[in-house]
């Protein structure tokens, strides 16, 4: 993985089901195992993970090619991958 370039973790969101006020750690770097959650691969490189509390409980789609431009939210941008 090149520090500048996010690997590719896959080309579609996972779908996760969250509750009201859920705090979470979404992996920028895509070399997490816990993907799309970070476990601290990161470490030694330029990427650190967004911080995210969830707004209201339901499902929400979380960027698995890690280029979105609406970290850490599926934005449609792995289809241009």
């Amino acid at each position: 993985m090149a520090d500048s370039e996010p690997n590719i973790a896959q080309k579609a969101p996972y779908k996760q089901t969250m509750t009201e006020g859920q705090k979470f750690f979404w992996c920028a770097c895509g070399q997490s195992k816990n993907q799309p959650f970070c476990d601290g691969s990161h470490k030694g490189t330029a990427f650190t993970p967004v911080v995210a509390t969830q707004s209201k409980a339901g499902d929400v789609y979380l960027c698995g090619c890690k280029h979105t431009g609406n970290p850490p939210f599926c934005d449609g941008t792995h289809s241009k991958l």
